[in-house]
């Protein structure tokens, strides 16, 4: 039989990069699901190539105007905030692939997790937001979480080279980003244009600016914390401007051992949908004579304060990961409108973090308003640009 996929946000970047792997690994693997939020028209398409059975467009407003585009297919459309989670839910859905941005993305995931899904998950706020909501519904209904960001997958494939009791340390790579080896001087004047450009990935503009101030591999560390149940004070972060060791893990005996490859989010993509099973497909091969060096730092944590904060909230834990992620996103949005400078974004993720009152909690609800507080809180704080 074959394995029927759905993607959840399948017109961003995540989306089409799944739907050209899973076009390439042929009849196995079988597109039953496609969702968007407003990009209708680019979903039409999709829908026309692919032939999925469901459609979930979470923007009501924008289903009539794809109803129109696809009337004579046959393919049932979910609309509204629940539609997603319908999605997942399907009983034509095997493997749920979500790579929808921000808080909305988090109740499909818990959803999927609950039908015992396999569920890979390819943005972080799952993991970062509900760790042990989403972890421990997974053990609970016998779902298979598989991560899709290229570190995490490197991690997860590393991983197999031992034991769980075995590792001793976590490492995480990352580029450095646009800012790599700049002082917190350096960055007082950046602009947009300048956090927007980044050396190696070609990424959307909110990942682009985590990447710029080091949020992504702060929410990284504390994504891999639930992943691979291991505490925060084991997971480092290492800067890596090649970006082709992907990750590494240490083990107690001294081996580390690491996945490489070339900078193409198709592999993770992939290896997510196949696992166990390693195929044929369209990733790019690596020539490592081609490359010549390989180059590692340790990140500047007075340049990257993201990083410190992130094993202050993993420590903490509760809601600290909603605050943590939340008030970034808001103060992203602020930076781009040019509300507020470059380094005030973690001076709001900090105001946030020192004035939430955190709660241990297993309730989505209680998660949603701390979410929705940081926010708020962002929003309102007033900055007097210097």
């Amino acid at each position: 039989m074959p394995r029927g996929i759905a993607i959840l946000g399948s017109t961003g970047s995540i989306g089409r990069n799944a739907l050209r792997v899973i076009e390439a690994l042929g009849p196995e693997y079988q597109v039953v699901g496609l969702s968007a939020h407003r990009n209708v028209e680019l979903l039409a398409r999709q829908t026309r190539q692919y032939k999925p059975r469901l459609v979930a467009i979470t923007n009501a407003d924008c289903a009539s105007r794809f109803r129109a585009l696809v009337g004579d297919l046959n393919v049932e459309v979910l609309t509204g905030a629940g539609s997603l989670s319908d999605l997942a839910q399907s009983d034509e859905v095997d493997t749920v692939l979500t790579a929808v941005v921000g808080a909305a993305g988090l109740p499909s995931a818990l959803a999927a997790a609950r039908a015992g899904k396999r569920l890979a998950i390819a943005n972080k706020e799952p993991l970062v937001m509900a760790g042990e909501l989403l972890t421990q519904a997974a053990k609970e209904h016998g779902s298979t979480l598989l991560p899709v960001d290229s570190e995490h997958s490197a991690v997860f494939q590393a991983m197999r080279s031992g034991s769980a009791r075995e590792v001793q340390r976590i490492l995480l790579t990352g580029s450095g980003g646009p800012f790599r080896g700049a002082t917190i001087e350096e960055l007082q004047d950046v602009t947009l244009e300048q956090a927007l450009d980044h050396p190696v990935w070609n990424m959307g503009p909110k990942i682009t600016i985590d990447s710029a101030t080091m949020m992504n591999k702060a929410l990284e560390v504390i994504e891999a914390r639930w992943l691979f149940d291991v505490p925060v004070d084991r997971i480092e972060v290492l800067i890596h401007p090649e970006s082709i060791v992907h990750s590494m893990v240490e083990f107690v005996d001294g081996s580390v051992v690491a996945q490489l490859g070339e900078p193409d989010m198709c592999l993770p993509i992939q290896y997510a949908l196949t696992y166990p099973d390693r195929v044929c497909g369209i990733c790019r091969r690596l020539r490592l004579e081609e490359i010549g060096e390989l180059h590692f730092e340790r990140p500047s944590p007075e340049t990257f304060r993201a990083l410190l904060l992130a094993y202050e909230v993993g420590r903490v834990g509760g809601t600290a990961a909603v605050v943590f992620n939340a008030a970034n996103e808001a103060a992203v949005e602020r930076f781009q409108a040019g509300e507020i400078r470059f380094l005030q974004i973690m001076e709001l993720v900090e105001h946030c973090l020192n004035r939430h009152e955190v709660k241990h909690t297993t309730c989505l609800d209680e998660l949603l308003e701390a979410d929705a507080w940081a926010r708020r809180e962002v929003k309102d704080k007033v900055f007097v640009r210097r």
